[in-house]
C-alpha cells in the first residue's frame, strides 16, 4: 500500500478509537462509514428536490391550433378566436359517468311551475304587423329593422331543415316534462300536404331531409344543457321563436334572439362572412345551386345549411357585392 493509503487507514483507526471512548451509537458510526465509502467510490448522487405544484393549465401548440367548436352561448357561433390566455382560465374537473357519453344535468329554478310555463307558450296574441318582402327576397319587420332574414319559416320547413327532427317529442330536463305535438300550432298552410313524419317529427336526424343534404348543428337537448333556451317563451329555441315572431307574437326574448341572428347571418354575421370568404378563396362567382348542376363546384354545403337554419340563404347579390369589394 502507498504511504497515503497507510496514513488514511491509520486515521480511521484513530477516529474509531476516539468514538469508542466517547461511547457513540455504533449504528450511526456504521452508517457514516458506509456513506464515506460510497462517496469515495462515486456511488452517491444528490437527489433533485421536486416541488409539487398545480397541474399545468397551458395547452400544447398542437391543441391550440385546432379549430374551436362553435358555441351559441349568449352569442351564437360568434367566438372567432381563442381566449386571450388559456392559462388564465380556471380549470375545473367534473366527475364523468361510466357511460362514454357525457351527461349534463341542468338545474331547474323556474320562476313559475312547468304547467304555467306550458300555458304561456300558446296563450299569446299577435301584436305586430306581418312582414313585407322586397324584390331581393329579404323580409322586413317594421319594429325590428335590423332583422332581415330571407327565408320564411314555411320555406325552411318545406326545403328541409334540422334533419326533419326539430319537432320530435323531447323531454325537457329543466322542466321535467315531455314536449310533443307542439308542431300542430304551426299554420295549416305552412305544412299542408307535407310529410310531417319526415320533415317535422322524425325521431332520427336525417341529413337527406336537409336542403343541402348534410348534417350540421347540435340537438335541442344540447342547446338546453348549454343554457341557450328561454323556456318561458320557446322550449325548442331559436326556430320556434322565429315561427311565433313571424306570426306577430312579441315577447321579452325578441331582442336577444334578433341579436343572435345578426351575429350569425346578419350584415357582418360570422357564418355569412365565412361562407362568402369561401367563395372568394375558391374563385367561385356564381351562388352554389344545391346540386342542380352536378358539374358545378360545391362551396361548403355545411355552411350553407347552417345559414339556412338561421333563416338566411346566400343570394347572388350577396356574392356580387363581396366580389365587387374584393
Amino acid at each position: 500500500m502507498t504511504d497515503i493509503e497507510t496514513q488514511r487507514l491509520a486515521n480511521l483507526a484513530h477516529k474509531e478509537k476516539l468514538l469508542a471512548e466517547l461511547n457513540l451509537n455504533s449504528r450511526q458510526l456504521q452508517a457514516a462509514k458506509a456513506k464515506a465509502v460510497k462517496q469515495e467510490n462515486g456511488q452517491i448522487t444528490k437527489k433533485r428536490k421536486v416541488l409539487i405544484t398545480e397541474a399545468p393549465t397551458r395547452s400544447s401548440a398542437r391543441l391550440q391550433g385546432l379549430p374551436e367548436r362553435p358555441s351559441y352561448k349568449d352569442d351564437p357561433d360568434i367566438h372567432e378566436s381563442l381566449p386571450r390566455s388559456r392559462a388564465s382560465r380556471k380549470q375545473t374537473t367534473r366527475p364523468r359517468p361510466a357511460s362514454s357519453v357525457p351527461v349534463i344535468e341542468a338545474k331547474l329554478e323556474p320562476a313559475v311551475d312547468a304547467e304555467t310555463i306550458r300555458d304561456n307558450w300558446t296563450n299569446w296574441e299577435a301584436t305586430a304587423e306581418a312582414p313585407t318582402r322586397d324584390d331581393q327576397g329579404t323580409l322586413h319587420f317594421s319594429d325590428y329593422p335590423t332583422f332581415l332574414p330571407n327565408k320564411s319559416p314555411e320555406e325552411m320547413v318545406r326545403e328541409g331543415s334540422f334533419g326533419g327532427s326539430y319537432w320530435r317529442p323531447i323531454k325537457s330536463r329543466r322542466l321535467g316534462i315531455i314536449i310533443e305535438d307542439d308542431w300542430k300550432e304551426l299554420p295549416h298552410e305552412w305544412i299542408n300536404e307535407l310529410d310531417v313524419e319526415r320533415y317535422l317529427t322524425n325521431p332520427e336526424y336525417d341529413p337527406d331531409v336537409n336542403k343541402y343534404k348534410v348534417a350540421c348543428g347540435q340537438s335541442i337537448e344540447e342547446w338546453e344543457a348549454s343554457g341557450w333556451i328561454a323556456h318561458e317563451y320557446d322550449v325548442r329555441g331559436w326556430f320556434q321563436w322565429y315561427c311565433r315572431f313571424f306570426q306577430g307574437r312579441r315577447c321579452d326574448d325578441d331582442d336577444r334572439q334578433v341579436s343572435r341572428w345578426r351575429k350569425c347571418v346578419g350584415e357582418t354575421g360570422r357564418w355569412k362572412r365565412m361562407l362568402l370568404k369561401k367563395y372568394l378563396q375558391m374563385g367561385v362567382k356564381d351562388v352554389f345551386d344545391d346540386g342542380e348542376d352536378e358539374e358545378s363546384r360545391e362551396v361548403s354545403p355545411v355552411m350553407h345549411q347552417t345559414c339556412h337554419h338561421w333563416a338566411y340563404e346566400i343570394k347572388q347579390h350577396d356574392l356580387d357585392g363581396i366580389w365587387k369589394v374584393r
